[in-house]
């Protein structure tokens, strides 16, 4: 350093997620990587999820480690007791916008040292607006797929052509073509679920849309994809949004970093729900491959007849099954009726085991677990394709229905199963996946894997990327402090 010259500061930047399970456990693990790479990391969580975090995850030890790191929490509009999932989990939005919003500037305002950059989740459009509004630079992140990301871009283009709204009576599968790269496969059944409104007043459906373009006018955009994963797709991104950091997947770029920095590899847990560790010795006990892992993420709820209708269809297919069952997945008696079918109690005994949460990563890497009947969130995608698991897919909302045509259709991954809930077509879709065409996906899902980690090594894509990100903050820091 030259002589009278001081130091720069860290850069000092906000991370702020959409406060549900997805984005915040993407966000935390980016977080911590930016605080490996030396800047200072608020948090900002919402206080029911900050919470639960501190009671179910390793937070406190975890992040203690930082110079400077700040956890910090802020309301998110909504009282203790709602359920934030299921399709109550739509009202978070406009809470959010009314509540949030103005409890976001007057800490920012107040905020010592004062933020040089934000990162906030593209969806929360205010995060943006305050930004803006304050003459903060902001990056936006979103922790779902560039597809999801581009056909929501695509909505008023959509409109436009005819092709929305979808009328109630008519083929859900309809040829869409108006959302560019994806016009040989995409069909109306694909498209994210609040596309399915049948008016142009429906406000989900003209939020996505807005939202995203102007989500856009951001400094950059971090996706958790890798470019060998969406590169067409990530194509059309970048002629609309040129800065765009792909540093997926997250959880294997992390892992990747870790191991660099402290010689171990490092999971994080980052659950709102208390993991049951005892599946891990009952997985240990089972052949290779041979046990279908079942979860709906941390949103979705199952009526009784959906819960019976999987239920069967995984008893009745003869193969080994680890399904989670959030507390709050059922919307009745789920598995606690005392009418349960006698055939479904011994079928379980036999050769099934049911908890509560489960620590994913480790499941899916498990050398038994040789399938992923999944909802389709994009955690839970990149989760499997890291994992080298093949997916049968059941789309609940919002990205998901996407996201299952492309594993499906396009990277030929797994099985897409949307808008079926069925006993006999689970049992032959998951005999399917497990047996019948078990080769074919093992091998494309074990060559994709390959490709992913290779991204997220030292020199790959997605490495190069967060190097770049970190290297454009401390620029915008500068350029704050002269």
């Amino acid at each position: 350093m030259e002589p009278g010259k001081s130091q720069a500061p860290s850069p000092h930047i906000l991370i702020f997620p959409l406060p549900i399970q997805g984005p915040v456990n993407a966000m935390l693990k980016l977080a911590e990587l930016c605080a490996t790479a030396g800047l200072k990391v608020t948090f900002l969580n919402s206080e029911y999820n900050h919470s639960r975090l501190v009671r179910f995850a390793n937070i406190p030890s975890r992040f203690d480690k930082y110079p400077g790191f700040e956890f910090r929490t802020i309301s998110d509009g909504l009282p203790g007791d709602h359920s934030r999932s299921g399709n109550r989990f739509m009202e978070i939005f406009e809470a959010m916008n009314i509540r949030t919003k103005p409890l976001l500037k007057d800490m920012l305002v107040e905020m010592i040292p004062p933020v040089d950059c934000i990162i906030g989740d593209g969806i929360l459009e205010f995060v943006l607006d305050v930004a803006n509004e304050l003459g903060i630079p902001i990056i936006n992140c979103r922790t779902i797929g560039a597809c999801f990301l581009w056909s929501n871009y695509s909505i008023p283009d959509m409109i436009e052509a005819g092709e929305l709204p979808i009328k109630g009576s008519e083929d859900m599968d309809r040829p869409i073509t108006a959302v560019p790269g994806m016009e040989k496969f995409l069909r109306c059944r694909d498209l994210p679920s609040f596309c399915r409104a049948s008016n142009m007043s429906d406000s989900t459906l003209l939020r996505y849309g807005t939202v995203t373009r102007k989500s856009f006018t951001a400094s950059g955009v971090i996706l958790n994809t890798f470019e060998e994963l969406e590169g067409p797709i990530l194509s059309q991104i970048r002629s609309k949004c040129p800065n765009v950091y792909t540093i997926g997947p997250l959880n294997e770029h992390f892992k990747t970093r870790m191991s660099l920095e402290n010689g171990v590899s490092s999971q994080s847990s980052n659950y709102f729900w208390e993991v049951d560790r005892s599946c891990m010795s009952w997985l240990d006990r089972q052949p290779n491959q041979s046990v279908v892992y079942v979860s709906f993420g941390s949103i979705a709820v199952m009526s009784d007849e959906q819960i019976m209708e999987f239920w069967h269809g995984l008893v009745n297919s003869k193969r080994r099954f680890l399904w989670v069952v959030r507390p709050d997945s059922v919307a009745g008696k789920g598995f606690q009726g005392e009418d349960t079918p006698k055939e479904l109690v011994e079928g379980t005994k036999d050769r099934g085991y049911i908890v509560g949460w489960a620590a994913q990563e480790e499941v899916l890497s498990h050398r038994a677990v040789g399938g992923f009947l999944t909802h389709s969130g994009w955690n839970s995608t990149m989760e499997s394709i890291v994992a080298g698991v093949p997916m049968l897919c059941w789309p609940y909302f919002a990205d998901q229905q996407l996201n299952s045509r492309f594993v499906g259709e396009v990277w030929k991954l797994g099985i897409d199963m949307k808008d079926v809930c069925d006993r006999k077509v689970v049992e032959k879709m998951v005999n399917d996946l497990m047996v019948e065409r078990k080769d074919e996906f093992v091998k494309s899902a074990a060559a994709m894997a390959s490709l992913a980690k290779d991204c997220v090594s030292v020199g790959g894509p997605s490495y190069c990327n967060f190097d770049r990100l970190i290297e454009d903050i401390k620029t915008i820091s500068l350029k704050n402090h002269d």
